[in-house]
């Protein structure tokens, strides 16, 4: 008995070094992991900061020499230079808005029709070719508006609008002036057809996490199709669809190439939607590489400021507006 009492206790005293061996290990490589994460926590911090302060620097000039005024005025000459953003500010903000009026009632419609009322063989194409329209390119979506859909609407389209709506006070200004084809109404559909693939796959899968008991609750007590996804699936998952909403308005708000090929880059502000105007990020790509002397170049990047202070309001309300539903909610 003493023999086995004395191997038995070898072999503990041979284990234990093992096991403190181990842990010493298992503590070192989770605090590398965690170093490691801090540090990419950290850099993206550092990164942001960095854009942050390259554009207060960058603009500081023009902020100097135009003050509040660069706000409030239209005019962009860079002979004089004599720059204001607000031709563009006013550009970027209606054709996002045109976008994301057209691209969320149909994003919605097509994210419930998918997980409600399309045939099994049919949901899987359509899923398919949703998912490919956010993987065109930009420029390829400007090169179509351009050669394609312009022409159409300049043909088809902006006649008729301009005939049906030509007698109605308000809406005659904004559907007035000739069909060029191009111009803010031209950049808004091409904008909602881009940012229509982002709502479409957020509300599609916030769709399908409703709990099919609630559903079949509401049909059982005789509620129509649209009265379920009106008071069942809408309500139940709007912070989802809030964020999915952002998600695609941001998208909007930053796109450059398709918007630079068919908005007419014109820096005026016109209340009509079927003229010709430009946006922040068409600006600064139009004309950053031709920007001579500091003031012109300045400005540009004064552009750049505002569109992600622009970004960074609208991100930071979307957040807030969630927090306050998740809130509300529980």
């Amino acid at each position: 008995m003493s023999e086995v009492t004395l191997n038995n206790a070898e072999l503990r005293t041979g284990e234990t070094p093992s096991r403190a061996a181990l842990l010493r290990r298992m503590r070192t490589s989770d605090a590398l992991f965690h170093g490691l994460t801090r540090a990419a926590a950290i850099a993206v911090l550092l990164l942001l900061s960095g854009v942050i302060a390259s554009l207060v620097i960058g603009s500081a000039p023009a902020f100097r020499a135009f003050g509040f005024s660069f706000f409030t005025t239209e005019s962009w000459n860079p002979v004089t230079e004599k720059f204001g953003a607000l031709a563009p500010i006013y550009g970027t903000l209606v054709t996002s808005f045109i976008a994301m009026a057209i691209a969320v009632p149909i994003g919605l419609m097509i994210a419930f029709f998918l997980t409600e009322l399309c045939p099994g063989w049919l949901r899987r194409p359509i899923g398919i070719a949703i998912e490919l329209l956010a993987g065109i390119p930009s420029i390829i979506y400007g090169i179509w508006g351009l050669f394609v859909f312009a022409p159409f609407l300049q043909r088809y389209v902006q006649p008729f609008l301009i005939d049906a709506f030509g007698n109605i006070p308000v809406l005659s200004t904004v559907f007035e002036g000739p069909p060029y084809g191009i111009g803010m109404l031209t950049a808004g559909l091409i904008l909602a057809i881009m940012v229509l693939p982002f709502i479409t796959s957020i509300s599609r899968d916030v769709f399908d996490a409703v709990p099919p008991v609630l559903k079949e609750a509401a049909y059982g007590v005789g509620c129509t199709t649209w009265e379920v996804f009106r008071n069942i699936i809408l309500p139940y998952t709007r912070v989802g669809v809030i964020g999915g909403f952002m998600l695609g308005l941001g998208r909007a708000l930053g796109e450059t190439m398709a918007v630079t090929f068919v908005i007419g880059n014109a820096h005026k502000i016109s209340a009509s939607i079927l003229a010709p105007g430009t946006t922040i990020s068409a600006s600064i790509a139009n004309e950053f590489t031709e920007a001579v002397g500091d003031i012109y170049t300045s400005s540009l990047i004064a552009l750049g400021l505002i569109l992600f202070l622009i970004t960074f309001v609208v991100l930071a309300a979307a957040r807030y507006m969630l927090m306050r539903l998740q809130r509300r909610i529980g």
